[in-house]
């Protein structure tokens, strides 16, 4: 019998008869498992020491009274001796938490928290030499857990050398595996895993039931990877990138086990991460606004000016300033608080302040990027020039990861960007960790292989249940470049606006609003074809998410919902597909015209879209057609 904050029990008996009955059942805890559930009761996770009254702690967890994960021990290295050996039961806390709270932007307007939690204080080695709290909490979605190390006798700091987080499960499953962060997926089995695989890491525990293993708010400690686990096949160790050396008390990341009945319903429960983190840090966020992107790729004022004209034309929100604005992005003697162009890239004039005044005069936003050796060397001084400017946004490039030292600089570096009011896009191999509802300017970040990569569409549908899990992924959407046709098709790139969630959604990405300079490519001009609606229409951020269908590497259907509006992607991989689909989701008192953006090699367009309109109410069922690598975008409008 475990006594927890809902036991009836508690209700029955008076305060000190309880605290005396929770100090005798403790007693016997040390050597059995103490049990917390989700609120529905499907996922279990057990707690239990080994060897009786003074041993390690590990744990399992449970999924409908199977196992998934089989006991795992949790440990530390603190001077080359295990941290956490060696321990006794001290104190048992339970609690129930069920509340729901609004983030700034999302991929759903109201987001509730839901879980049981219990926390186990541990100490050992006599006169408590050594005092470990461990966190555990049970949602719906999965189980989360971390290490407290509070206040040690005769210690101020403490030097982590390795953290020793197992994860064995209880056979070899499939999984779909990356070793950075932008790099190619492959399916493999746990017996096969490499050392330092990516988080968030999808498994296919049975043919009904998925997992992922991950963390949480991601601050100032070193990264968790995935390794091999010795000596155990079906087992894996949580893999630090270097050690983490802070005071005490020291509370490390969540350590996350997602747990759903289909990739869909995983992806549906990525609030989780959300929910790891502290809450918002920001008193005023009236100045952060989702939206879509534009990148002027001549870092010229007449093509700034372009890009601004046909962002207020196509309802785009920002044109981005890439890398060359101040010179060789690589150069540690490239000043970022001037504009200085890169002579071996750009020759055209760039008047930076011109532009942003032409573009705040017609309400579009300029956002920079810099590369990190700048602002490694001039942040504190970037930030208010930038803001003074008129600046809205900086796009970090080149960041480095990994370590508690860059770990903690970055997201210094976003919380004083907050403070002059800037947005945030962090790129290349930074992967978020739930940060962005404590600093929602934090507004996206790459850590994908994206459109950039040309990668495959089955690569891309690996992404999307994979990496998307994490939070926002900037994937630079393209649409006139050969590698749309070369790889997908332009419907589904249609799609991809609505199933890879971005609040800043970079589009057209290698494409220009304005005549290419002699010699230059013409098929990265942006043209006039009536699919750019969608586009246009199509916001970045969302009041309800809905994953229709399915399967990781071959298919999506995704449906997100803004205002009374309905937006629908279905993206393909490598064989036609033929889907069904029901809008029972639909509001029962309406109708919708349907616009539905199919691939049609028939179509007059260079792009090969067909635009249908149809009325569609909840009783209706879509049929969607898609070719190898293809895809379609609907658009649903309340009559």
């Amino acid at each position: 019998m475990i006594l927890r904050a809902e036991n009836p029990l508690c209700d029955l008996l008076p305060r000190a008869a309880v605290q005396v009955l929770t100090l005798l059942l403790l007693g016997a805890l040390s050597a059995a498992a103490a049990r917390l559930e989700s609120p529905n009761g499907r996922v279990t996770v057990n707690l239990e020491l080994t060897n009786g009254a003074a041993g390690s702690p590990r744990f399992d967890v449970q999924y409908d009274g199977r196992p998934v994960l089989v006991p795992s021990a949790l440990e530390l290295q603190v001077g080359g001796k295990p941290f956490a050996a060696g321990l006794t039961l001290v104190k048992e806390t339970r609690r129930a938490h069920d509340a729901s709270w609004r983030p700034v932007y999302g991929e759903r307007d109201s987001i509730r928290d839901h879980y049981r939690e219990a926390v186990f204080e541990l100490a050992g080695g006599g006169a408590a030499e050594r005092r470990l709290t461990l966190v555990f909490r049970a949602y719906d979605a999965g189980v989360a857990f971390c290490y407290e190390l509070p206040a040690q006798p005769g210690r101020e700091r403490i030097n982590l050398e390795r953290e020793l987080t197992e994860f064995r499960f209880a056979g070899d499953h499939p999984l779909w595996a990356t070793y950075t962060a932008q790099g190619v997926y492959t399916n493999t089995v746990i017996s096969q895993l490499r050392p330092g695989c990516e988080r968030p890491l999808v498994l296919r525990v049975n043919p009904s039931l998925y997992a992922a293993i991950a963390e949480a708010r991601l601050v100032d400690y070193a990264r968790m990877k995935l390794s091999p686990l010795p000596g155990a096949v079906h087992g894996l160790v949580s893999d630090l990138s270097g050690p983490v050396e802070a005071p005490l008390p020291l509370r490390t990341p969540w350590r996350v086990v997602m747990l759903a009945e289909s990739p869909g319903k995983l992806l549906e429960g990525n609030d989780l991460f959300l929910n790891l983190n502290d809450p918002c840090a920001l008193t005023n966020t009236a100045w952060i606004k989702p939206g879509k992107v534009l990148r002027d790729v001549s870092l010229s004022t007449a093509g700034g000016k372009a890009c601004v004209d046909f962002a207020v034309r196509q309802n785009l929100q920002y044109v981005l300033y890439d890398a060359g604005w101040y010179g060789p992005e690589t150069d540690d003697k490239s000043d970022a608080r001037g504009v200085h162009l890169d002579p071996s890239r750009y020759t055209a004039p760039l008047d930076l302040h011109e532009v942003l005044r032409y573009a705040k005069a017609r309400g579009i936003g300029i956002i920079l990027y810099v590369n990190r050796r700048a602002l490694e060397r001039q942040m504190d001084e970037l930030f208010p020039l930038y803001h003074s400017w008129g600046v809205k946004g900086v796009k970090f490039g080149f960041v480095q990861v990994g370590s508690q030292e860059w770990t903690a600089w970055l997201h210094k570096a976003v919380a004083l960007a907050a403070r002059h009011e800037l947005m945030v896009d962090v790129h290349d191999e930074y992967r978020p960790t739930g940060v962005s509802r404590t600093y929602p300017n934090l507004m996206t970040q790459e850590g994908v292989r994206g459109d950039e990569e040309k990668q495959p569409n089955h690569q891309a549908l690996t992404t999307l249940f994979t990496r998307l899990l994490a939070g926002g992924a900037d994937n630079t959407i393209c649409y006139y470049d050969p590698r749309v046709p070369a790889n997908s098709s332009h419907a589904y790139q249609l799609a991809k606006m609505v199933c890879f969630y971005s609040p800043w959604q970079f589009v057209f990405w290698y494409d220009r609003p304005y005549p290419v300079p002699a010699g230059a490519a013409e098929h990265n001009v942006i043209g006039d074809e009536p699919e750019l609606e969608f586009f246009a229409h199509c916001p970045t951020v969302w009041d309800e998410t809905r994953v229709l269908q399915g399967e990781i590497a071959e298919y999506a259907v995704i449906a997100r919902r803004s205002g009374r509006s309905w937006f629908i992607g279905c993206m393909n991989a490598r064989r036609p597909r033929t889907l069904a689909v029901p809008l029972d989701f639909l509001s029962a008192d309406l109708r919708y015209t349907a616009y539905v953006y199919a691939d049609d090699p028939a179509s007059p367009t260079r792009t090969r879209v067909r635009i249908d309109r149809r009325t569609v109410d909840r009783t209706s069922v879509a049929r969607i057609e898609m070719g190898p690598q293809g895809g379609q975008a609907l658009r649903l409008l309340p009559k």
